[in-house]
């Protein structure tokens, strides 16, 4: 991937050698203007060998910009709040909005650059989860470029040598500096093979490698103003999958297996209920003192009684240990992001529970059936939720996701109590009832969410709302179950 080691450095053309980096930053900056009054965004990469440059190269294609509408995120080091988070979070939640620049100096790559040690297994993970977060945002209309910038070993010491002279030579040139330029030609395989693995025809690598940082900028400025100006000019639209579903049509239908007519009384109810609870308690209390973290994701019929639910599985945890996101239509912060933004920035750190009252799902439950989502766009996300949910089960998470289901009469007898028992009618809508009219499409789109999503890793618990009591119950059972063999799992 890298330029051999017996090619040297070239120059740029004539006349983008002539051209002023201003003119050249300017025209960056029209286009940064056109991209605001878009849905479209804008993710630069730069990274490369330490004392290549990069500073330098950052500002030159920032210079011109609008401060307003860009950021710079930087990722030299991974803080102690980050650790205790999914590894993805950091650089999903620092991902550009609709109409935004986001710069990431160094980024997702400048720890696995810096390991010489990691083993390729553990490498080929995480490079295949950054490589999920690329496409996921290229996919949702953000143009993802990345730069490298090369340079041989002698021109590396002659850098750090001239660096030695500045007064602020300690911030300039680190301890990471020397280590690659004493190990020059292990650091150069390693780059080439992290390189070559995250190349692909729609996020390439841009290996900056010409002689002096002005012409190396003038490059960079060069490939921004033409790949920005294709991609505001590219109508990203895609066609709907045909057969997008095909073989699922002739599959069982996991809704129609549940068996709604479980009861449990409540004497027996009563007599199970407290002892689950505390042991639920006191496992979520040992995931904290593992550092293991538990996401809870709850689906379902309206009225099925979701929250009830996990109101009975909390009922003994101590509140500290856990948080419960409500989720409802997002607002313009986050419909201005990738939507599963909003889903990271809720995750629990490492230690804690998170519960999901509705969920990620959304995109393929009442975003497909409300058209509030191109078509494409909800048959692309089952792949992106599977890879989101390996990516979080990797990292020390247990993820469980229960779908109560009620029937179509259960659900209007709830509605109509609901409606005239006062201390409940907050709990219903003229959304409800609007819902109600599109019943079997729910269904229909469970069913595909169930067998397109229900991995190994984190298949779905189907449990019938008709009985709440038993609903309750199992949830809490199989709570414990999977919780204890987490916990128990070297």
């Amino acid at each position: 991937m890298l330029p051999n080691k017996s090619i040297k450095r070239t120059s740029i053309p004539k006349e983008l050698q002539n051209t002023s980096r201003t003119v050249l930053g300017e025209k960056f900056a029209e286009l940064h203007r056109q991209l605001q009054e878009t849905d479209k965004s804008m993710l630069v990469i730069i990274d490369g060998w330490e004392s290549s440059g990069k500073g330098f190269l950052l500002k030159d294609l920032t210079r011109e910009l609008d401060p307003k509408h860009y950021e710079v995120a930087v990722f030299n080091e991974t803080v102690l709040q980050d650790e205790k988070r999914p590894y993805l979070y950091r650089f999903f939640m620092r991902s550009p909005k609709r109409g935004q620049i986001v710069f990431f100096d160094r980024s997702f790559y400048y720890e696995l650059f810096h390991n010489l040690d990691i083993k390729e297994k553990r490498l080929d993970h995480l490079l295949h989860d950054i490589s999920f977060v690329e496409k996921a945002l290229h996919d949702d209309d953000t143009l993802v470029l990345k730069f490298f910038i090369h340079q041989t070993k002698d021109e590396m010491a002659d850098r750090i040598k001239d660096l030695s002279d500045k007064p602020d030579y300690d911030a300039l040139a680190t301890k990471d500096d020397q280590h690659q330029l004493e190990n020059y030609k292990a650091y150069r395989k390693h780059f080439s093979n992290i390189l070559e693995k995250t190349n692909s025809e729609d996020i390439p690598w841009h290996i900056l490698y010409v002689d002096g940082q002005k012409d190396q900028s003038r490059e960079a400025l060069k490939i921004s103003i033409d790949k920005l100006e294709q991609w505001l000019a590219a109508d990203l639209t895609r066609p709907a999958q045909k057969d997008f579903l095909s073989g699922l049509e002739t599959s069982v239908a996991p809704l129609s297996q549940i068996n709604h007519s479980v009861t449990l009384s409540e004497t027996d109810y009563e007599l199970e209920k407290e002892d689950l609870q505390q042991q639920a308690a006191d496992l979520l209390y040992k995931a904290y003192k593992m550092n293991k973290g538990v996401i809870v994701a709850y689906e379902g019929s309206d009225a099925a009684g979701k929250g009830g639910n996990y109101q009975r599985l909390t009922r003994l945890m101590d509140p500290r240990g856990y948080d419960v996101s409500t989720v409802s239509a997002p607002n313009a912060e986050e419909t201005s992001h990738h939507y599963l933004w909003r889903f990271y920035r809720d995750f629990p750190s490492l230690g804690r529970m998170t519960i999901f009252d509705r969920t990620w799902y959304g995109r393929v439950l009442v975003e497909r059936i409300e058209n509030f989502t191109p078509t494409y766009r909800w048959q692309e996300a089952y792949d992106e939720i599977n890879q989101m949910e390996h990516n979080l089960t990797e990292q020390n998470y247990l993820l469980l996701k229960y779908l109560i289901v009620i029937d179509k009469d259960t659900q209007y007898d709830r509605f109509m109590g609901r409606e005239k028992d006062p201390d409940k009618q907050y709990k219903i809508t003229e959304e409800d009832w609007r819902n109600r009219d599109k019943f079997d499409e729910y269904v229909q789109a469970m069913n595909d969410m169930v067998l397109k999503t229900s991995t190994p890793e984190a298949p779905w618990k189907l449990i019938s709302g008709v009985d709440k009591r038993h609903a309750r119950i199992a949830v809490l059972k199989d709570f414990i179950q999977r919780m204890e063999a987490f916990l128990d799992k070297k």
